[in-house]
């Protein structure tokens, strides 16, 4: 096994007190103007940073983060792996890419035994996910070629069951992927051998894509559409939406859920001897779902009788307790982390966040791992999160978060921590940009808490972010460039995560520091710089840091 311990840096020995790396979730460097909630904060604390510490912006999306290309919007998930991994991996949705292109996906074991698992039975193959081109959890193009690979090699029956985004997309951009699917299923369904139709769906704020265990009602709502047939009725996918917006206003992400039904009923219950592909390739909202499909011993809520189907998900989405059994890709196999080596070397680390991101400072951060590298040197803290909507109290847990991490380094345990602050990213996802300047400065308030307890310990703040979102509210013109406005003369609100670079900031009281030469920078360039502010030098092939001694 390869020694993973570290090398003392040969210029620095490193601050005294605690290193403290700080993730200010969805916080991004945007036009300010009036559709960036950031720079419409009252961020004292963080003004004070880009005036007076080392600073400088990162790249969070496309290929500096393993994105298939820089048009690509970064995300949680493979940010916190940039952040903890040093270097880049391809993600995702690469890598479903790949795997589609080269056939590498369909001679896979699990493929093979899905198509052959419903020509058996007789049943159909169902295929459920997000419904979207957003590539942060899926995207259509994948659940196009599995349902027309699937027609090709013989399967008779395909049903749909299709998550609303409305999140990582336009809010409300449902029936441009609708009537993409729609023809799809159409040119597949010339053949009179045949029966490709949509099952069922709802918004993926409200069924099924729950994460972190922080709200199992949404997943037994979708359990109870997708397996049992049991919901609101409709003929068709588009009347689904087009009522259920009508009826609601609510954006995709927020609508009820349904079930496609004709006069024999509901078209698509899973029943025994069906298979079915979970097709999001990431991993904390597909979980869920996919434990009530494979445990027998569930016991989240009450499934009643569990059809006997094959299941498998696109990608294994937790290595560690080997969720699903069956996966149609190899995930990102990612080692030599940062927590990884700072265990092998005896450093003690603390990670704590909020439900919502509390699997982002530990499994992703430690490259898709869920345990602890030394239990002994790691602590996890999870604050439990609300249940009320983010847009009704944007400060989340940004307080109680604080509070344990100020108590937890005046320990003295602690020589590195990380902590993520969700704020920007979940409320920045609502589209309500008053309740995201809200959570900014609830962010804010936060460090300047942080500020004096860093001086006080002789330590280090390192202040980042893993992708932006709350740095642009509003839709913008592809033409113009401005933000879009509705009929109504309102501005069209803007869900998703942004291209644009996050800022880096470096609050290091005891020492003198500078910004070192070198270009442009990504996220993966914080695990060596974290290295540097410990006395560190990073492991062989991580990428550069950014920081020296002045």
């Amino acid at each position: 096994m390869a020694d993973l311990s570290l090398r003392a840096h040969p210029q620095f020995s490193g601050v005294k007190g605690p290193v403290v790396c700080v993730v200010m979730d969805g916080v991004g460097i945007g036009r300010r103007d009036e559709s960036d909630a950031v720079w419409l904060a009252r961020t004292p604390h963080l003004d004070r940073l880009a005036r007076e510490a080392p600073t400088l912006a990162l790249t969070a999306h496309g290929t500096a983060v393993g994105l298939p290309s820089d048009d690509d919007m970064g995300n949680s998930e493979v940010g916190h792996n940039a952040l903890g991994a040093g270097r880049v991996f391809d993600q995702g949705a690469k890598l479903v890419g790949q795997a589609i292109a080269s056939g590498a996906l369909f001679e896979g074991d699990a493929w093979r035994r899905a198509i052959a698992r419903v020509k058996e039975s007789g049943e159909p193959l169902h295929l459920l996910g997000l419904l979207s081109d957003g590539n942060v959890h899926s995207h259509v193009d994948h659940l196009f070629a599995l349902l027309r690979r699937a027609a090709n090699e013989g399967v008779s029956k395909a049903r749909v069951h299709a998550l609303l985004d409305g999140r990582d997309v336009p809010e409300t951009s449902a029936l441009e992927y609708v009537d993409q699917l729609e023809r799809v299923l159409a040119e597949i369904n010339e053949s009179a051998e045949r029966d490709f139709r949509v099952a069922s769906g709802g918004g993926r704020m409200i069924v099924t894509m729950d994460r972190y265990e922080a709200d199992w009602d949404m997943v037994e709502r979708g359990w109870q559409l997708h397996v049992r047939g049991e919901g609101e009725r409709f003929r068709s996918l588009r009347e689904a939406v087009e009522t259920l917006r009508e009826r609601t206003g609510k954006i995709d992400q927020d609508l009820p859920g349904f079930v496609i039904a004709d006069d024999d009923g509901p078209v698509g219950p899973i029943r025994d001897g069906a298979a079915v592909l979970f097709f999001n390739f990431r991993g904390d909202r597909a979980l869920e779902i996919t434990r009530a499909f494979e445990e027998d011993d569930f016991d989240a809520f009450d499934r009643g009788p569990r059809p006997d189907v094959f299941y498998a998900g696109m990608m294994q989405y937790d290595g560690d307790l080997h969720l699903p059994r069956h996966f149609l890709v190899e995930p990102p196999k990612i080692d030599g982390s940062l927590g990884e080596h700072l265990a092998a070397s005896g450093v003690s680390q603390l990670a704590i966040s909020e439900t919502q991101k509390y699997g982002h400072v530990t499994y992703f951060w430690n490259g898709n791992r869920t345990d602890p590298f030394a239990p002994g040197l790691e602590t996890y803290v999870e604050i439990k999160s609300d249940r009320r909507p983010f847009e009704e109290r944007p400060w989340m847990k940004a307080a109680e978060i604080t509070d344990r991490l100020i108590d937890e380094l005046e320990t003295g345990r602690h020589r590195h921590a990380r902590v993520n602050y969700a704020n920007g990213d979940m409320v920045g996802h609502t589209g309500v940009r008053d309740a995201a300047i809200l959570a900014v400065e609830a962010v804010d308030l936060c460090l300047g808490r942080l500020l004096p307890v860093i001086r006080r310990l002789d330590g280090a703040l390192l202040v980042t972010a893993d992708h932006g979102n709350a740095d642009l509210m509003y839709e913008l013109d592809k033409k113009t460039g401005e933000p879009q406005r509705k009929p109504d003369g309102s501005f069209k609100a803007k869900t998703s995560h942004t291209l644009n670079p996050v800022p880096c900031h470096v609050y290091a009281p005891g020492a003198s520091l500078a910004i070192a030469g070198g270009g442009a920078r990504g996220l993966t360039s914080v695990a060596a710089s974290l290295l540097f502010l410990l006395g560190f030098a990073p492991p062989e092939g991580y990428d550069p840091g950014f920081l020296e001694v002045r």
